[in-house]
């Protein structure tokens, strides 16, 4: 059965009160686990029907957006991010209307990561820049990422603004930098000691481990990252074909 649409635009009625549901949080007037409207409640402010309530809320469900708990209601839901373009954990925040920074573990000039190395088409001798950062969203920890790059290229990260800046950002301006693609291998992992700590989780709880190797547009490996990302943070989207 179609859903009901507005007689002045056609846009779907479900999808207008997805909309208003969606403008309260990004404002900040609902935050994760704030209860959202029921849908008697929304049927009658929007003057649609209970169905039509039901299936906005179904969908923003889908989309990971809000949890209904039978018998509680429905709520926001915590903030997720979705891993379907090549972008910056700063830019994934930002999408979501979120506000993200970072604290370095580590910034350093290194050695002696052969294979890392070999994976970025370097010596196994050559020196590599690594940056260990804890990412947050809504003062949470949502990721732990470790970047190598050539040190002899990128040396001047040791020193960059990272807390709150964009690795990406800084370096296509200042490095002038075109990021291409990314080959990424994905895994689950459970927490170790380290990781629980950094995300105050129970040791073992499970995570995302993506291994990235991000490629420039003139075809070369430029940055291998090592991310740890909390499961129940992340969606990983794919599209398959036959």
């Amino acid at each position: 059965m179609a859903m009901a649409k507005d007689h002045r635009d056609g846009v779907p009625a479900y999808k207008k009160i997805q909309s208003a549901i969606l403008e309260q949080v990004e404002g900040g007037h609902l935050k994760p686990g704030d209860a959202v409207q029921s849908e008697r409640e929304l049927a009658k402010i929007h003057s649609v029907s209970l169905m039509t309530a039901r299936h906005a809320l179904t969908q923003l469900e889908r989309e990971g957006l809000v949890i209904r708990r039978r018998g509680a209601g429905t709520f926001v839901a915590p903030p997720k991010i979705h891993f379907n373009k090549l972008t910056g954990f700063t830019e994934q925040m930002s999408g979501r209307g979120l506000v993200s920074f970072s604290r370095t573990l580590s910034a350093k000039v290194i050695t002696g990561e052969p294979e890392i190395a070999a994976r970025l088409n370097l010596s196994p001798a050559d020196n590599l820049v690594r940056v260990e950062r804890l990412r947050l969203g809504a003062s949470e920890p949502f990721a732990l990422e470790t970047c190598y790059l050539s040190a002899e290229r990128y040396g001047g990260l040791v020193q960059a603004p990272l807390e709150r800046g964009s690795l990406f950002a800084i370096l296509e301006h200042d490095y002038k930098l075109q990021i291409a693609h990314a080959d990424e291998e994905i895994d689950a992992i459970a927490a170790d000691a380290k990781t629980a700590d950094l995300f105050s989780v129970p040791k073992g709880s499970p995570f995302l481990r993506i291994r990235q190797v991000i490629y420039s547009t003139a075809g070369r490996p430029e940055i291998y990252v090592l991310g740890i990302y909390r499961a129940d943070r992340h969606t990983l989207l794919v599209r398959r074909f036959r």
